[in-house]
């Protein structure tokens, strides 16, 4: 494709042609997450019951506890589930600073465990607020699980219960990671940077 041209509906669907599109460079693959989150899955299930409440942040978080809630029934747990749709990063590359809550939990969490599921800890802003929020609700015991975990130069408020892998500080997309809403979908996670 020549430089300041649109790539055509062809272009973009001929995966002969889109070779001239950067592709990002793939980290970790769709198997090996799964090998990871079927790990992970193992180390939770002894530590909930049936009766716990997972709880994904959306948007990010759904890929991972969809894998991670499939993960734990085979594990022996059949937990129930609910979201939380939490807002900081706006479709930016950047965190605001800020939570927004978009959607609020749906199911009663009194005297029950809860499991609080994001994709990454990054800031830890996001996993900080929404365990804050479960608290809040009632539950019992409110534990964390994150798919990777990025290195950070300063203190975080916390730390994830459960991390699946332990990220490099780049820009990370695939498996429910974005770039600006974009990539989300893709089975592996990749690097952009």
């Amino acid at each position: 494709m020549r430089a300041g041209t649109k790539p055509s509906l062809q272009t973009l669907t001929n995966p002969l042609i889109m070779n001239d599109i950067k592709k990002p460079e793939v980290l970790i693959s769709e198997a090996e997450i799964a090998e990871r989150v079927k790990a992970l899955a193992e180390q939770i299930a002894p530590r909930i019951d049936d009766d716990t409440v997972v709880v994904c942040l959306l948007t990010g978080g759904l890929w991972f506890a969809a894998d991670l809630t499939r993960a734990l029934y085979k594990a022996g747990r059949d937990v129930r589930f609910d979201a939380l749709w939490l807002a900081s990063y706006h479709d930016e590359r950047k965190s605001s600073g800020r939570c927004e809550v978009r959607a609020d939990l749906q199911r009663p969490l009194v005297g029950r465990r809860a499991l609080v599921v994001d994709d990454v800890f990054d800031t830890g802003l996001s996993l900080s607020e929404a365990a804050r929020l479960v608290k809040d609700a009632g539950a019992s015991e409110v534990l964390t699980a994150v798919f990777a975990r990025k290195p950070w130069p300063t203190s975080r408020g916390m730390d994830p219960d459960f991390v699946a892998w332990e990220a490099p500080a780049r820009y990370l997309v695939g498996y429910g990671l974005d770039d600006e809403g974009k990539s989300r979908g893709l089975p592996y996670i990749g690097a952009m940077d």
